[in-house]
Formats: C-alpha cells, structure tokens, sequence
C-alpha cells in the first residue's frame, strides 16, 4: 500500500476523535459555559447534521480543483474550526466552530476515498479505502479515550487544540505525500450530479443509512443500557467503547480485504450477522461478559460494511465518482441521527433500555434486504444489456502508481 495512505489515515483519525470526543466532554463543557448537558448536546447533533449538509456542498465547490489541493483545503477548514471550537468564548462560537469543521468531514472521506482508490491496483481499491478509514476506526480506540482523559484533566479546550495540532500533521502529510493526480478529462459537476440516477448509486447509499444505523441505534444508547441492564459501573463503560473500538478496527480491514475478492457476498454476510448479532443483544445485554463481547461483535460487523459500500457507490458512478462518494460519507451520519431518533421513540414509549437494539437489527435487516434487490437488479440488467452495449459512465482513470515516488 502507497504511504500516502498513512498521511490520509492520519486525517481521518483527527477527523474521528474531534466528532466522537465531545460525548465524554459534554458535562465540562456545559458546566464551562452554563447551559445544561441537552444543550451541550447539540454540539454532537448540530456535527451530524454539518456533515450531511456539508459533504456535497463542499464536494461540488471543490470540482473545479485537484483532489490534493481539496483535501489540503478541507484539512485546512478542520483546524480552523477546532481551534475556534477551543478559544469559543462563548457556547455559540464553540457551536460554529464544530459546524465548521464538520464541513471537511465527509468531503474529505469522499474524496479520500477516489484518491485512496486511484493510488492502487483495481484489485486492491477496498483494502485502500480500508487503510484509510483504519485512521477513524482507531480514533475510537486511542484519540476519544484519550483525548477525553486529557480534557476531563487538563480542560476540555486543550483537548480540541491538540485534535488541530492533529489537522496540522495531516495536512503537512497530504502536501508531501500525496500525489497530484490528475482529474478525469471532461468530468465536471453535472456529470458528478448524472451518478445520482443510477438507481445502483440510491440503493448503495440507502444500504448505507439503513446498515450504519443498525450499529447507532444500539452504540447511542450503550451507557444507560450497560449500566441499568448489564450492572456495569458507569466507569466501566470507557472500556466497553474501547471494546467497540477495537472491533470496528478489525471489522474494517476484514471488510475491505474480503470486499476486493467478493464484494456482494461480504456485504450479504456482514448486514446478515449484523443483524442477527443486534437481535442478540436483546438477551446478552443482561449478562456482563456476553454484552461486552457483543459489543465488539457490533462494532466489527457494523464496520465491515464500511468499505464495500464505499467501493460500490464508486464502482456504480465510475468515472464521476467524487460527490457520490462524498455523499455516502453524509448517508452513514444521516443512519446514525435516523437511528438515535428511533432508538430514543422506542426507550421513550417505555419498551426498555434494549428496545434499541431491535430497532437496529430491523434496520439491518432491511439493509441486507437492499443488497440482494440491487444484486437482482444488476443480474437482470446484465441478462438484458445487447453484448455490443458500450457503458454510459466514463471510463475509470488508471491507477496512479507511486510507490517508486516515495522512495
């Protein structure tokens, strides 16, 4: 694998702590500006919500430039928005700050992904968009934890400048390591926009919502059902994230390993077990070790879907690939806020603290259910397309080699 994954592996652990950290900093945080922890929430939901608005907005703005100079550009809008999220003298500027800097969030996945694919072989475009997205897997493992200790120790503002001295090492990292590849000839935004009404594009995109936010529907909803279900301590419940964590990691470069040799399969297996896996959890949330193992379980499926989906949106808008990636970035933030409403109905109309968790193997299950319906869609398609039939979508640029680049 080309070491320029390794400066967009970087970013993307950046990117993940700054959006999952603020969960275990929200009580210094409202207690710094005086608005209550519901308030304070909104610095998680307003950073969803950023990032589906922000993936295609930024995405389209930045067509007229290299991936490269986008990605240093976004990277750039990343520290700008963590260092006004630190020096925030006020609950409203922390507020844009983090809006400003989940603008770069699913633009820089989306583009990260085509420039991750593009620096390899055909056979080997899963593995890479999996290289990457292992920076934002363990971001959950080392950065949150960590960067949660050092804010509940040293304030919570040291932590989100350390995440821009992150953005900063990033973007060093793209400029030196990250070639310019060249931009498809005659591609331009309405041919970005043309992936749109390929149905195959719409039904990778709604197996992402739909998978991801089986994960989301059960993980939002971990700390209450952990400790009032399972007896945890509530000091136990960093290890259990931690768990997760480790399983998405695994999960993610299982996915994208497996994904390059049989893409459908893995993702028939991966939104199967998922699903069955949240049904589980109904039962083993009442038992401390079978619910610690579900947990990695979830994390590991949930993740192994990431980077055959990802592949498939841009295997089905080929040729003009950028936006549509980007915007299945702002599908998998869209499941998570689609999930968390839905686990919150289900808790809120009295069905216990595990009701979340068949809302999430329904969700899954539905997934599964929009991969065999596009498999079938594809074979009846192929069946019916005349052998002299020359595809519509413009041809995928070769991969660029440069290994030999970097020494």
């Amino acid at each position: 694998m080309p070491i320029a994954l390794l400066a967009l592996a970087i970013g993307a652990f950046g990117i993940g702590t700054t959006e999952f950290v603020i969960m275990g900093l929200l009580p210094e945080v409202a207690g710094d500006f005086g608005v209550s922890i519901p308030t304070a929430g909104f610095l998680v939901t307003g950073y969803a919500l950023g990032v589906v608005a922000g993936a295609p907005l930024m995405t389209a703005l930045g067509t007229k430039i290299s991936r490269k100079r986008m990605l240093m550009l976004l990277m750039g809008l990343f520290i700008v928005g963590n260092v006004l999220s630190a020096a925030a003298p006020a609950f409203g500027v922390m507020a844009t700050g983090r809006i400003v800097a989940s603008f770069a969030h699913g633009a820089f996945f989306g583009i990260g992904s085509v420039v991750a694919a593009d620096l390899v072989a055909p056979e080997k475009k899963a593995g890479a968009i999996s290289m990457m997205f292992t920076g934002l897997t363990v971001a959950n493992v080392v950065g949150v934890p960590l960067g949660t200790s050092i804010g509940q120790s040293l304030g919570w503002r040291t932590t989100f400048y350390l995440v821009a001295a992150l953005g900063v090492i990033g973007l060093v990292g793209i400029a030196r390591l990250v070639p310019e590849i060249p931009k498809p000839e005659g591609v331009h935004l309405r041919h970005e926009l043309a992936a749109f009404r390929n149905v195959q594009v719409l039904l990778a995109m709604a197996m992402t919502v739909l998978g991801f936010g089986g994960v989301f529907a059960a993980i939002t909803y971990i700390a209450p059902m952990m400790t009032e279900v399972a007896g945890f301590a509530d000091s136990s419940v960093t290890w259990l994230l931690v768990l997760f964590g480790l399983g998405m990691v695994g999960g993610n470069l299982v996915g994208g390993r497996f994904a390059d040799r049989a893409l459908m399969p893995m993702l028939y297996v991966s939104l199967g077990a998922l699903a069955l896996v949240l049904a589980l959890f109904t039962v083993t949330a009442h038992h401390k070790v079978a619910a610690a193992v579900t947990i990695a379980l979830v994390g590991a499926l949930g993740f192994a879907t990431v980077p055959p989906l990802q592949k498939r949106v841009l295997d089905q808008a080929a040729g003009a690939p950028t936006l549509a990636s980007a915007v299945n970035i702002g599908a998998f933030n869209l499941g998570n806020a689609l999930s968390a409403w839905l686990g919150g109905l289900v808790i809120s109309a009295g069905l216990g603290y595990t009701a979340p968790n068949w809302v999430g193997a329904a969700l899954a299950a539905s997934a599964l259910a929009l991969a065999v319906l596009s498999s079938a869609l594809e074979r009846r398609a192929a069946h019916h397309r005349p052998a002299t039939e020359v595809p519509a979508t413009t041809p995928a640029p070769e991969p660029v080699r440069v290994a030999a680049d970097h020494g």
